[in-house]
């Protein structure tokens, strides 16, 4: 039996200053939900009165990539009054923007993009379709804008996992949207050196770059630098791939790249070897020889890249003159929420997503039969494509498997066709 509600709710006081009954809590913190260690923390802009290069800390701005350990995550968690809270979890983000987004900032999203269709009205992507209407936030990946940056606010943005910062340039007070770093608040001034460096940093370092002072002035959360300027080792997103444009990688929420090499060491180490085969080929009296047109393209192509790794392990060499973002993408807690019920799925523009062997014979391979059966046949996709990969998944010549055929037949000898 359904317990009564209390009558209090409709009763109204005669003062608006007299408070009512004591409210409930209806939600608690709840720690160490999932096991893991939050990322490693990169320094965020000093101070203006002080200076920069004393507050830097280089063992915390070139931190590895952080480990697993026993420290939790804190999500919040509902009382279960409706089944539909019973297992919702969020992350804690009360530092976000309560209100509305800049209008000016925004354009809305209308037409068949929120439904999976292409530019002909053919569907190219299931189970999307419905959910609440959005407005574009209109971002800045490439932050070509010099000068400090102060941030007004940190902002959740519905087309996309991370957050964003409404920033204002000090010196045209313009607003914009950039993607926010892990542990940006309000408050903090961020600035882009993608238009080079400025004239006060040029004198503080006599007119001669001197990298642990570069370093130690930019190398700050949530500023932007092309990847030359970034010291190995330091944790960056927002990443670029093609010089002149916005970054492309490492913009979900809680991704990060690893710079581990860059050109100009590399370019040093190569001149290295070249000069100790040249020592040893004068002790031996024989010539040195000169170095090929692949190898001055190989040398001239390491002079120009950065090498990065990214989350996956993945090795990539981008441009030196490609744009970065200190530190790690906000909101690095997304991956631990829980919906909790179906319909605020339905609230983010996903719709249900049926089985194959829960349909008819005539709309899936899977479908047809007599209870939860796919009847004997090799996963599929709905147009009979193979699936779960592995077995039965790549043609036969890939497979590395030998096949001997009796003696008597073949002399021992492998069938035609295998290796």
């Amino acid at each position: 039996m359904l317990q009564p509600r209390l009558f209090l709710r409709s009763l109204q006081l005669p003062y608006r200053c007299l408070p009512s009954l004591s409210s409930r809590a209806y939600s608690t913190v709840v720690t160490k939900e999932v096991e893991i260690a939050p990322p490693a923390e990169v320094p965020s802009a000093p101070p203006a009165e002080q200076s920069s290069s004393s507050s830097f800390d280089p063992s915390i701005a070139f931190a590895p990539p952080p480990t697993r350990d026993d420290a939790g995550v804190a999500v919040r968690k509902y009382k279960p009054r409706t089944p539909g809270v019973r297992h919702l979890r969020r992350p804690i983000n009360d530092h976000l923007w309560k209100g509305r987004p800049v209008h000016k900032l925004t354009f809305p999203k209308r037409g068949q993009a929120k439904g999976g269709r292409n530019n002909t009205g053919h569907i190219t992507v299931r189970h999307r379709g419905g959910g609440h209407k959005r407005r574009i936030r209109i971002v800045d990946f490439a932050r070509r804008a010099p000068g400090p940056h102060v941030v007004e606010r940190i902002e959740h943005d519905p087309g996309r996992s991370a957050h964003i910062a409404l920033v204002r340039s000090q010196e045209t007070g313009r607003l914009s949207y950039i993607l926010a770093a892990d542990g940006m608040r309000a408050g903090d001034v961020v600035q882009s050196y993608m238009s080079g460096i400025p004239e006060d940093l040029w004198k503080s370092m006599g007119g001669v770059v001197d990298p642990g002072v570069l370093a130690a002035r930019t190398a700050w959360r949530g500023n932007c630098l092309p990847l030359h300027m970034i010291p190995v080792g330091t944790l960056i997103f927002n990443v670029g791939l093609h010089p002149g444009k916005g970054g492309q990688l490492c913009r979900s929420a809680g991704t990060y790249a690893t710079v581990i090499a860059k050109g100009t060491e590399q370019q040093k180490a190569e001149e290295r070897k070249q000069e100790q085969a040249g020592n040893g080929a004068e002790t031996t009296g024989e010539e040195n020889k000169p170095l090929s047109q692949r190898e001055r393209q190989k040398m001239q192509r390491a002079a120009e890249h950065v090498t990065i790794r990214l989350q996956s392990g993945e090795i990539r060499l981008i441009h030196k003159d490609c744009c970065a973002t200190i530190g790690v993408a906000s909101n690095p807690n997304h991956q631990y929420r829980q919906l909790g019920k179906a319909g605020r799925a339905r609230w983010l523009n996903i719709r249900p997503t049926v089985r194959g062997v829960a349909m008819n014979a005539c709309d899936h391979p899977h479908g047809g039969g007599r209870g939860k059966s796919k009847g004997n046949v090799h996963p599929k996709s709905p147009w009979g494509m193979p699936a779960k990969s592995g077995f039965k998944t790549r043609p036969k010549w890939k497979i590395n498997k030998a096949v001997v055929v009796p003696r008597e037949r073949n002399q021992g000898k492998r069938r035609r066709g295998y290796s």
